[in-house]
């Protein structure tokens, strides 16, 4: 299977996407965020670094990201095909990347952009509401995705919440930087070609099966 680098602003699915590939298809979803958190976890001494530094505020350097994935990629289920998800945010990172995975003799893949108009992120974003105790995400504005009873979570009966930055001020914000910090990073994989924009202004559905032609006429050029 192709490793994937998914790129999107926020409200555009990508954690969904990221979540029915690594259903249907047994990809390991890795993002930095919860790579940060399991290293914090684990308590060894590079997680005690990364506990000392979140604990005072600060932002984890590259180098100890950098350190922290590569020792997650060597683990043996990223065999089986790996979804980045939230990284790399600029090309410093996307070269590092590709640094890594040459010493793990792994294939960069391919990168995925998922495009949606941002009047839709804005009903995404401010319709979207979490379960405190699962984690399953529904959106009051979808149909598809409303649970069953107001504020109450359809699977395990949890309280759904609303993120704090789940609002429209906080979207522009984060949506500006998205598009001054992305774009480079786009225009690096471009010139790879191994760059996909999928329309992902309609369902997760339509999203997963524009995804799944890329990866299966990937599939077919390699036989």
């Amino acid at each position: 299977m192709e490793n994937i680098i998914l790129i999107a602003a926020p409200g555009a699915g990508k954690g969904t996407l990221a979540k029915s590939l690594k259903s249907k298809y047994g990809y390991v979803h890795i993002s930095t965020g919860d790579l940060l958190r399991d290293a914090v976890n684990k308590g060894d001494d590079l997680g005690l670094r990364v506990k000392d530094i979140l604990a005072s505020g600060g932002l984890v350097d590259d180098e100890t990201v950098y350190e922290i994935l590569k020792a997650r990629l060597k683990e043996d289920d990223c065999k089986k095909g790996v979804i980045l998800d939230g990284f790399p945010r600029n090309v410093l990172q996307a070269v590092k990347y590709e640094e890594i995975l040459s010493e793990l003799n792994m294939n960069l893949g391919v990168v995925i952009v998922l495009d949606v108009e941002e009047e839709l992120l804005v009903k995404r974003i401010t319709g979207r509401r979490i379960c405190k105790d699962c984690g399953e995400i529904y959106n009051i504005y979808n149909p598809m995705m409303t649970p069953k009873k107001e504020n109450t979570c359809d699977k395990c009966g949890g309280s759904l919440y609303q993120r704090s930055d789940d609002n429209e001020e906080a979207l522009k914000s984060r949506y500006a930087t998205y598009l001054e910090k992305t774009q480079p990073l786009i225009d690096y994989y471009q010139k790879k070609n191994n760059l996909y924009i999928v329309d992902s202004n309609k369902d997760i559905n339509y999203t997963l099966e524009q995804v799944e032609k890329i990866l299966n006429d990937l599939g077919d050029s390699s036989d």
